[in-house]
């Protein structure tokens, strides 16, 4: 990244956020970790990584400005004609052999574009964190076509794990009636604006495909943790530094048996020299308070969350996305945040805005180094994602 650029994304001065403050990340360190509330072993827990990432810029190619990158055709891989035959052949394949989802890639035969995807994935992985993926001939192709094309292409990047209690591996992101105010809802099943965030569990790639577009509006945005990160390191080091700490999390109903209904880990944290962001929408702190007005987010926690937000949401730093039918993207979970513009329906039924949803674990040489904060919450992701929740019971007739 540019200094230059970076400096004109830094002049930007956000309105009734730390106006005419002065900062001195050393002094303040200590009051920031006891307004955030840290526990005695959060403190010592990688502190030295912690302490040199809030220090150092981050100059690595994922900390990008997205005014500099937004028209070129960096983030773009477009499928040839030789790459779409091969994905004919293979979905042909993966029909005739009865594949049904889940299948493993030996069903889906890619002799020629698993190169290309090997390097798609090593871009998200290791370069500019996202990728959009366009040409797939959508009207080509029926829903269950597109849901075997899609799983065949993800099984090839890593291993798709389970997104809710209803154990997807192949979700639905379309609007179910439900708003953010219902604390059991989540996001991605409203047609409400979804605030800039990553997806709830720290797995490694987030992987849309568009059956269909809304009537309008729904463009999807993308801005880089990174260069948050290098504003608040600019700006307002005090909030960076609180967001190191422990923060409440709400699971929104999807909280495996036998767990709390929120998780705890910090928004930003560093292992091996690699900063890792784990921010979400807002109205997931604020349900919080369900669970005991002890969760909700102290005053310093508040205002470096709506600072992330204000700073994600600058036109000169965000990436705007205008899906068309059968494009794909990935993101990397760990390094990029991903929001929603509020979206309007077609008023006939099947015409709604539809996309498939696949979170992927990569393998480990791959996936970015995490910290021992976010160890408990991988964990979910090693056991295959959010587990399926039982239905309740049936309760007895009554004979009497």
């Amino acid at each position: 990244m540019e200094m230059n650029a970076l400096r004109h994304a830094l002049s930007y001065v956000p309105a009734g956020i730390g106006v005419n403050r002065r900062y001195s990340l050393f002094p303040r360190c200590k009051f920031a970790r006891m307004r955030v509330g840290y526990s005695i072993f959060a403190i010592f827990r990688d502190t030295q990584c912690n302490g040199d990432a809030m220090r150092a810029l981050i100059s690595d190619s994922a900390a990008w400005i997205g005014q500099q990158i937004q028209n070129s055709g960096s983030w773009t891989y477009h499928f040839d004609a030789a790459a779409l035959a091969e994905l004919d052949a293979a979905l042909a394949h993966a029909q005739r052999a009865g594949a049904r989802v889940p299948f493993g890639p030996g069903l889906f035969p890619l002799p020629r574009l698993r190169g290309e995807m090997e390097k798609i994935l090593h871009d998200v992985e290791q370069g500019q964190g996202f990728k959009l993926l366009r040409g797939i001939p959508r009207a080509r192709y029926s829903d269950a076509d597109c849901e075997l094309l899609y799983w065949g292409l993800g099984a090839h990047l890593g291993t798709p794990i389970s997104q809710n209690g209803r154990g997807h591996l192949l979700g639905h992101v379309r609007d179910e009636g439900r708003t953010q105010a219902d604390p059991n809802a989540r996001a991605y099943q409203t047609s409400q604006r979804m605030d800039f965030h990553t997806d709830m569990l720290p797995m490694d790639l987030l992987g849309l495909f568009c059956l269909r577009t809304a009537k309008r509006r729904g463009a999807s945005k993308i801005t880089s943790a990174l260069t948050i990160h290098n504003v608040l390191r600019e700006e307002q080091p005090d909030l960076l530094e609180a967001l190191y700490g422990d923060f409440h999390i709400d699971w929104r109903g999807e909280e495996p048996a036998g767990e709390p209904g929120f998780f705890t880990l910090p928004m930003f944290s560093a292992c091996n020299g690699k900063v890792t962001a784990r921010i979400n929408s807002l109205p997931y702190y604020d349900s919080c308070v369900r669970h005991g007005a002890q969760y909700a987010p102290g005053a310093l926690q508040r205002e470096a969350l709506i600072a992330v937000q204000e700073i994600a949401n600058r036109p000169e730093l965000m990436l705007t996305m205008d899906f068309q039918e059968g494009d794909i993207q990935l993101v990397n979970n760990h390094t990029m945040l991903h929001a929603r513009e509020a979206y309007e329906d077609y008023p006939e039924p099947g015409c709604e805005r539809h996309l498939l949803r696949m979170w992927i674990a990569v393998d480990e040489a791959r996936r970015r180094p995490l910290a021992d904060a976010l160890s408990a919450r991988y964990r979910w992701v090693a056991r295959g994602g959010v587990p399926l929740k039982q239905p309740p019971a049936p309760v007895p007739a009554d004979i009497t």
